[in-house]
């Protein structure tokens, strides 16, 4: 499958990446398996820069089917049509296939459950727009066909999908509402990781107190854009962890039986009739 690019001065992983069809690490690995061309001539360094105005040609291998195997696990399904899947992922549940956690994914429930799954993602991770951190509890769309899930990604790419979590955090805030915008990029002590960096990824969270406890807060918290770890790293960054939180929480932070984030409410545009749609999944705290 051919699909052709222009250059914009940036790096190729970025532009092949910025229409939402493809994840930058994906874009990465397929600069390196040689299957981009500039001007001709094969890059396979994903950091290399494209000329503004280059012909970029990328060589897209076509989907092969999910070679994750299908498990009888228990999945809460919201909605689903011919086109698309709206499901509630638990707390510990991984979203796919990776080292160290071959099977009991949300991809090896979704194989069982749905009829089919988009290829797009690739092998392991079909069907997956957007995803979530294993102890992130809630709301997950997943796409049913490539159509579908090249149109979900690009609502993804333009933030016309709206995404609210809730999260109780340490500590009281100091106003109703506010914003954190601080650009995120991965630590550069621990790669395991992300952090507020200036060289890193413009990010954008809008929050709103909901209650009070003595030692606590629970918030509403809205994502502008969607980066990794972004709430509970721009949460610590204004010293008011989320709870519960292993990477980024406080030692002053008083215990929290699991991560307390979870991805309230959720409202796209369906692909296929261009329904505004709005699904909600209770906070299990």
């Amino acid at each position: 499958m051919i699909r052709e690019y222009v250059g914009e001065g940036e790096r190729l992983d970025v532009t092949l990446s910025k229409d939402g069809e493809i994840s930058r690490s994906r874009a990465a690995a397929l600069i390196k398996e040689g299957r981009v061309t500039v001007y001709g001539k094969t890059e396979t360094k994903p950091s290399a820069k494209a000329e503004a105005g280059a012909s970029i040609i990328l060589d897209l291998p076509e989907p092969k089917p999910a070679r994750a195997e299908a498990q009888d696990i228990p999945l809460e399904i919201l909605y689903q049509d011919q086109h698309l899947a709206v499901v509630v992922k638990p707390c510990g549940m991984v979203v796919h296939p990776a080292a160290g956690n071959d099977d009991g994914t949300l991809v090896n429930a979704l194989l069982y459950h749905l009829d089919s799954l988009s290829g797009i993602g690739g092998e392991m991770r079909p069907g997956i727009v957007h995803r979530l951190d294993k102890d992130t509890s809630g709301l997950m769309l997943v796409a049913k066909d490539d159509g579908t899930h090249a149109a979900l990604s690009q609502q993804l790419s333009e933030r016309k999908m709206e995404k609210h979590y809730r999260a109780v955090v340490l500590g009281h805030m100091k106003e109703e509402e506010g914003v954190i915008e601080k650009p995120i990029g991965r630590s550069k002590t621990d790669r395991k990781k992300m952090a507020v960096d200036e060289n890193g990824r413009w990010a954008k969270t809008e929050w709103r107190v909901l209650e009070e406890y003595p030692d606590r807060t629970l918030l509403d918290v809205h994502i502008i854009t969607g980066r990794t770890h972004q709430i509970r790293v721009h949460m610590a960054s204004i010293g008011h962890p989320v709870l519960g939180d292993p990477l980024y929480g406080s030692k002053r932070a008083p215990a929290a039986p699991r991560l307390m984030l979870h991805a309230y409410s959720l409202e796209f545009t369906h692909p296929a009739t261009g329904e505004r749609m709005r699904f909600t999944a209770p906070s299990p705290f």
